[in-house]
């Protein structure tokens, strides 16, 4: 089968591997009819997690139809359209047991190496490096599915793949960063990043009924979309100082809740910022905290930072500003399976947008090195990718 492959940083390929067999009991094959590049997979594409190997399939955001199932399987069909969470859930341990998705406790195959790096293992993770499992992704056109009879969803009727395909990760990230936040009504919240989690984050923010949401980002096309979303507030930090620009909105309070979007790979905007950008950069850390950084900085006094956005080590943080400030920090990867009924049912009442921030389709996973670096680099308009490779 083809299957998009990292060879190194920078270097991805289309390569012919091995089709995926049953190996478990709770095993499913999928025939992939839709999956999507990640913000996420940028981080592996530029070298920023670890454990990568050569030859590794990368996605984690695909969903398809089930081709065959481990013997005695009864959860799915042959047949049957399924979306596939990006994290793999035993649902037998007591994370799981508490809906604690995303820290499965028996599903990460190298659950040592995660602790060794984290304190405690992380869940498994499909196309996301060996300190998660190891497990090939989903860009592909057929993937291995284990433990399928857990956080799988069986895809209702009447719903078309662009509708339900970001119910695998991007969509309750976003969702999450904003529940994190505790919108009641009439808040102000700030969006650092515009990207798609961004983006769902802003319709999030909006169904929750957010009073100002404020988008932060310099791509115009992806600025255009947060409007379209539902920011009230726009600021290209390339060219206005966020922190003054978000201290004048708020009448000088500060925002409720900030959500950082961007992770490990901000770019630097105005003022303090910028300078620590200079100092980074001539260390060459892979951790760039800059939004990080301005989201904690224009926060008000005992608001809340949200941290959806990937962070693959240490980096420095002003807890000095936080106990100052009384600050709540809420992170973590995203519990899927806790979300995908809620939000089924939103997308079915025409409460999300899904399909309009995808730009660029292909259906050969050939094209998919050079979309890596469309993405990657913004071009051509560029907000989100998606393939239909069956």
């Amino acid at each position: 089968m083809k299957a998009l492959c990292w060879h190194g940083k920078g270097d991805i390929r289309c390569d012919t591997v091995p089709d995926p067999t049953i190996e478990e009991s709770r095993d499913v094959i999928i025939k992939v009819t839709s999956c999507a590049i990640c913000g996420s997979d940028l981080h592996l594409m530029d070298g920023q997690m670890p454990t990568m190997k050569s030859g590794d399939v990368l996605g984690h955001e695909f969903m398809g139809e089930v081709v065959e199932t481990a013997p005695g399987f009864t959860k799915f069909k042959k047949g049957d359209r399924i979306v596939v969470p990006f994290n793999i859930n035993c649902g037998e341990c007591r994370q799981c047991r508490l809906g604690n998705w995303s820290v499965c406790q028996r599903s990460n195959r190298n659950a040592e190496m995660a602790a060794a790096q984290f304190g405690f293992t992380t869940a498994g993770l499909f196309g996301y490096s060996h300190i998660t499992g190891g497990y090939w992704g989903g860009q592909a056109e057929y993937v291995r599915v284990p433990m399928a009879d857990v956080a799988p969803m069986k895809v209702p009727d009447g719903m078309d793949d662009e509708s339900v395909l970001f119910l695998t990760d991007i969509l309750p990230t976003g969702w999450q960063g904003a529940e994190h936040c505790e919108i009641k009504g009439g808040e102000i919240i700030a969006v650092w990043g515009a990207g798609p989690v961004g983006l769902f984050a802003i319709q999030s923010a909006k169904i929750m009924g957010a009073e100002r949401i404020i988008a932060i980002d310099t791509v115009p096309e992806r600025l255009a979309l947060a409007s379209k979303y539902g920011a009230t507030d726009i600021i290209d930090f390339a060219k206005e100082d966020v922190f003054e620009r978000i201290k004048e909105i708020s009448r000088g309070e500060g925002a409720d809740g900030v959500i950082d979007c961007v992770g490990m790979e901000a770019s630097a905007g105005h003022g303090i910022s910028s300078v620590i950008a200079t100092l980074q950069e001539k260390l060459t850390s892979t951790e760039r905290p800059y939004a990080l950084m301005e989201a904690i900085r224009a926060v008000r006094p005992c608001g809340i930072v949200s941290v959806p956005g990937v962070y693959g080590g240490p980096i420095p943080v002003n807890m000095g500003a936080i106990v100052q400030k009384g600050l709540t920090l809420k992170s973590g990867q995203t519990h899927v399976k806790r979300y995908l009924e809620p939000l089924t049912k939103l997308i079915q009442e025409g409460k999300f947008d899904t399909a309009s921030l995808i730009t660029h389709r292909s259906t050969d996973l050939a094209d998919g090195p050079d979309l890596y670096k469309t993405f990657r680099d913004k071009k051509d308009g560029c907000v989100k990718v998606v393939f239909h490779p069956n």
